[in-house]
């Protein structure tokens, strides 16, 4: 047989991949088929991706598409608190904060892997294990499927930290939860429940993974369970805040975070992809991904080229404040950056140095 992959022996240092059986329903495991399963493995920094990660996440899905065993891929990540965040923020304001010309080469890894996800011969599971931000969350959406953890949190960062959602959330978030909510997440960057990613159909299934001492699985008690609030605005979901949510700690406190049944999850909509016709299967997701791609493949190239730009000012400004701030404090002064603007002020690195967040 012919040998399809693009590099042949690769040793992946930023991922982790795992080329695990095939299970049935019942967890037996099926003999000659796999499924691909990618890890993130950037823990430390909730799993937000390199320059390296991205190339190897690229090769990763080549190397799956191209494998005759292969069933799916499931995309996901090391640990319980983060799925992705998006690039690594660190890298940003070290390096490419200042370098247009250094980040529209990222800017090139970064797209290759959208498409690679979009492109993929076999479908891909997004295995959701918490965070899921940014630019993590426009890789999720590339996915074809997402089956999350119920305390899992969606949504974007770009407005609130220098740059814009231009990795495909403004080209196909609307396509699962609306335009009016689309717009709403990718401006004002205010995150998503489990719940209520599941009731706007941007993820499949959400499980448990809460876990108490007699080994029962709770809900998430993080989200709002009322159906409205006092105005008649959809509650359902909604993420606690204030007290509710100091709460809601207490009791997630008091639990183990177990994945174990969301791997199950994972496993059996795995085997039911396994149960149709593998070409029809995949001519099916390639009928279906249409939309997403007719939106990105337009827009793709010249969202590239202007992120790279923005790397002179506001995304310089904004990389730099999360990298630099104070913990509970890492976005600039956008009433003194207006202010300054107001007045032409131009971007010099003494605007940068006015606008940082102070301890």
């Amino acid at each position: 047989m012919k040998n399809h992959d693009l590099v042949s022996d690769v040793k992946y240092k930023e991922i982790l991949v795992e080329k695990r059986p095939l299970r049935d329903y019942d967890g037996n495991e099926v003999s000659g088929l796999c499924n691909y399963w990618i890890f993130l493995n950037n823990p430390k920094q909730y799993n937000s991706y390199t320059t390296d990660a991205l190339k190897e996440i690229i090769l990763a899905v080549r190397q799956a598409s191209c494998d005759r065993s292969a069933v799916s891929v499931i995309l996901t990540a090391v640990g319980d608190k983060a799925f992705c965040t998006g690039g690594n923020t660190k890298e940003y304001a070290e390096y490419y904060a200042g370098n247009p010309q250094e980040y529209k080469q990222y800017m090139r890894l970064f797209n290759d892997m959208i498409t690679t996800l979009l492109t993929c011969d076999k479908p891909v599971l997004n295995r959701v294990n918490g965070m899921r931000i940014a630019g993590g969350q426009e890789a999720g959406m590339a996915c074809d499927f997402t089956i999350s953890a119920d305390t899992a949190v969606f949504g974007q960062a770009g407005p609130k930290h220098g740059s814009a959602p231009d990795g495909g959330s403004t080209d196909f978030l609307h396509l699962y939860v609306g335009v009016n909510r689309a717009i709403e997440s990718c401006t004002l960057c205010e995150h998503w429940s489990a719940q209520q990613a599941v009731n706007m159909g941007l993820v499949n299934k959400i499980v448990p993974v809460l876990k108490k001492d007699d080994g029962t699985f709770i809900r998430s008690p993080f989200a709002h369970t009322d159906e409205f609030d006092e105005w008649g605005n959809p509650q359902y979901g909604k993420m606690k805040s204030g007290a509710d949510r100091q709460e809601a700690k207490r009791i997630a406190e008091e639990c183990k975070i177990d994945l174990s049944l969301l791997d199950a999850e994972v496993e059996r909509f795995a085997y039911s992809l396994a149960l149709t016709m593998p070409d029809c299967l995949a001519k099916t997701l390639e009928s279906c991904r249409k939309k997403k791609l007719e939106h990105w493949q337009k827009n793709c190239e010249t969202n590239r080229s202007w992120l790279a730009l923005n790397m002179m000012t506001e995304a310089k400004a904004g990389f730099r404040a999360f990298n630099e701030g104070p913990k509970h404090r890492r976005e600039v002064d956008f009433i003194e950056l207006r202010r300054a603007l107001a007045q032409a002020t131009p971007w010099t690195e003494e605007l940068v140095d006015r606008i940082m967040p102070k301890a």
